[in-house]
């Protein structure tokens, strides 16, 4: 199925809310487009192309991934079975986008990869926050020395979810706190300070057996010291903060950017605003996996990285409930 030349052509593996997301990010893209929906219901399929105006339905996620129309697949499916739809659909030939977290176990992101490999597909972690351009200015920042030697990385994300029926409230389908926004502060800790060697971690469950709340600290190469919170329960927050030996970078909106800018502090004076351009996250990591695709660069993201996501999560997890440090 050759691309070269062309714009890459997604179909939608569910019709789940953040769908929504993707599709705007497509719109104005001259590189992808989305062309193809799939539900377990051919009506819910039907019903949800003809709201966004896409031109080819499938009333089974298999009838989508024989579709040879269809390039590559876009996987919001709940968190339980992003391995096994990543893995159907590279084996029928298409490439993924699966999106965040890939997995909470290691090997079940091996198995993924090495279904990517054998079947020559790329397979892509829907971390959309990593292609902004705030993402790129603040490692960019910590590279340079702006804060000086790194020593510390904070980072937050919560919101309220009151409708205990939500996938995201389920444990069969991997729901949770950490698996739903905590993992943006694993992947935002790890960017900039590398692979845990340790961590620790706390948890308070919901009725439903999830963990509701999760905090942990980290240990870092070099002797930083990582630490997040993340909640289903809280009000609405959302920070990623590196302190270094001369000063701090901080942002306010890390994983949306849809309020974008650092703010950097030296000593006791006042804050410097570093300005950043806005940009939808979700278009650029489409097309950062279409030019892969059409064989014009790598994908910002591949199996390392999904790899190390998926060991801390499950280190995390498993400190929680053993109650000690883990070591990786």
């Amino acid at each position: 199925m050759g691309v070269e030349g062309r714009r890459v052509r997604f179909g939608l593996l569910s019709t789940a809310r953040i769908n929504g997301a993707v599709l705007a990010g497509a719109l104005p893209s001259e590189e992808v487009d989305v062309v193809a929906v799939a539900s377990r219901s051919r009506d819910r399929a039907e019903r949800y192309a003809s709201e966004h105006g896409l031109e080819r339905v499938h009333g089974s996620y298999d009838a989508l991934l024989e579709d040879p129309d269809v390039d590559a697949v876009y996987v919001s499916l709940p968190n339980g079975l992003h391995v096994e739809w990543s893995v159907r659909a590279l084996e029928a030939g298409k490439h993924v986008l699966c999106e965040k977290p890939l997995t909470r176990h290691p090997e079940a992101a091996e198995r993924a990869f090495a279904a990517a490999e054998a079947a020559d597909r790329f397979l892509v972690e829907a971390f959309m926050w990593r292609h902004s351009p705030q993402t790129q200015r603040l490692q960019a920042l910590v590279a340079e020395g702006a804060i000086g030697e790194l020593r510390l990385v904070r980072a937050a994300f919560s919101f309220s979810l009151t409708d205990l029926g939500d996938v995201r409230m389920r444990p069969e389908l991997d729901g949770g706190a950490l698996m739903d926004v905590g993992c943006y502060c694993v992947s935002g800790i790890r960017l900039l300070a590398g692979e845990p060697q340790r961590v620790l971690g706390e948890l308070v469950r919901a009725s439903t057996g999830v963990d509701v709340r999760f905090a942990a600290v980290l240990g870092l190469p070099n002797g930083v010291l990582g630490h997040f919170d993340c909640a289903l329960d809280l009000p609405g927050r959302s920070a990623l903060e590196a302190v270094g030996s001369e000063g701090s970078l901080t942002l306010d909106d890390p994983w949306h950017a849809r309020r974008p800018g650092i703010d950097l502090r030296r000593g006791d004076g006042e804050p410097e605003r570093i300005e950043v351009g806005a940009a939808d996250s979700y278009r650029l990591e489409l097309e950062s996996l279409a030019r892969a695709i059409r064989g014009e660069a790598d994908p910002l993201l591949g199996r390392d990285d999904a790899l190390g996501q998926a060991r801390t999560l499950a280190a995390l997890y498993r400190s929680a409930e053993e109650g000690r440090a883990v070591e990786l």
